[in-house]
């Protein structure tokens, strides 16, 4: 068995594979060779009352890929105002600037542990892969500009992935912290070689592109529906960044698939908690009342958070839905579209995982682990 940590992921995973993975792995969905749990979250107190204790995992498998993989991690979670009213969801593991992430690879032909991968540099992959994929299939063909909410890790790969898809020459960004928005347009002009200008409003970092997207850890609208323009493309990261007009003015809305279950009525099973679609809550109830619901401030819960009466999310068109001829993606260069940047999450993270593990066998990387460690003759 193999131990990939980041760095190895980073040299070996280009963003194209991650792309073309998770196209393939999600046509399985179509025809059922491929599956996936989606993303559920267990909360306990920690003790203090700025935070809460949460294990989250998902997991998906292919037939073809040959492979499952569960996704673990660990992370303490609180959800701070500033001064400027920007609502974040904030994480750590151990101490501030760690995390604790991994994903779990095993084989569906022999049951053998493939793989342990650290999942930060994958995290970020398969996430901005997803972007590119609603990109791929609803983007106009000649989008050149992207407006762009957000700065961080995942700001980069998703403008990786579009730049992969279309054919970009511009990207306007804004994020809320000057010196970070001004970061992210050096690095990403030197690594993609197009034109990133830095804006002081979200507003004019959306005004005149062809796709736009939303990528932040915020906890209320950072776009609004009033901005949009025909023809503009629009992929989100979480459930809070698109106020209820993004979805009004959406032409064409396609949601890359399901984010939780549908279970019973259970007061400690709880949909759009904080930034989990699921989540099972240990505490008292006015521990249990700290966690943010993703109804106090979003539309985008309207939209897609599943209840255990059944989500209006349902009867918006998936992924596979339109791959698989079941509804239309765009058919006019005026439309407006609305790609949902969430759902699949196990499935995605089998079919980059896997690409990730067979380029590290193939070059020699990862460092081995006996597999028989994982294994013993007690059947249980």
């Amino acid at each position: 068995m193999l131990f990939i940590n980041n760095e190895i992921v980073r040299r070996v995973l280009t963003i194209g594979d991650a792309i073309d993975s998770q196209d393939a792995a999600f046509r399985g969905l179509v025809d059922g060779g491929s599956i996936h749990r989606p993303r559920i979250d267990v909360y306990v107190p920690t003790g203090r009352e700025d935070d809460y204790y949460r294990w989250g995992t998902m997991e998906g498998a292919s037939r073809d890929l040959g492979v499952f993989a569960i996704r673990m991690k660990s992370d303490v979670v609180s959800w701070p105002e500033d001064e400027n009213g920007n609502w974040t969801e904030e994480k750590y593991c151990v101490e501030q600037g760690t995390y604790c992430g991994l994903i779990f690879l095993f084989s569906t032909r022999n049951g053998e542990p493939l793989a342990m991968i650290n999942d930060g540099e994958l995290q970020h992959m398969r996430v901005g892969a997803g972007g590119g994929l609603g990109v791929r299939y609803l983007a106009r063909k000649d989008s050149k500009v992207v407006g762009m909410l957000g700065s961080g890790g995942m700001a980069r790969t998703y403008l990786q992935a579009f730049c992969n898809e279309r054919p970009i020459e511009k990207v306007r960004v804004y994020s809320p912290t000057k010196q970070n928005r001004e970061s992210y347009a050096v690095e990403m002009m030197d690594s993609l070689n197009i034109d990133v200008e830095p804006v002081d409003d979200p507003e004019e970092a959306v005004r005149g592109a062809d796709i736009v997207s939303t990528c932040s850890d915020a906890m209320q609208p950072v776009l609004k529906g009033e901005w949009l323009e025909p023809g503009m493309h629009v992929t989100n990261l979480g459930g809070f960044e698109l106020d209820r007009a993004v979805f009004d003015r959406a032409d064409i809305v396609i949601r890359q698939g399901f984010s939780g279950p549908r279970l019973e009525e259970d007061p400690r099973i709880q949909y759009g908690r904080g930034h989990s679609p699921v989540a099972y809550v240990a505490g008292t109830p006015a521990e249990m009342a700290r966690l943010p619901s993703a109804n106090l401030r979003s539309a985008y819960s309207v939209h897609e958070i599943p209840s255990a009466s059944g989500a209006l999310g349902s009867a918006k068109p998936s992924f596979s839905d339109l791959v698989g001829g079941t509804v239309e993606g765009r058919t006019t260069q005026e439309q407006i579209t609305l790609y949902l940047n969430t759902g699949n999450q196990g499935l995605q993270f089998a079919a980059v995982g896997k690409v990730a593990y067979d380029r590290a066998v193939e070059q020699g990387l990862g460092h081995q682990v006996p597999t028989g460690m994982f294994l013993q003759d007690i059947r249980d």
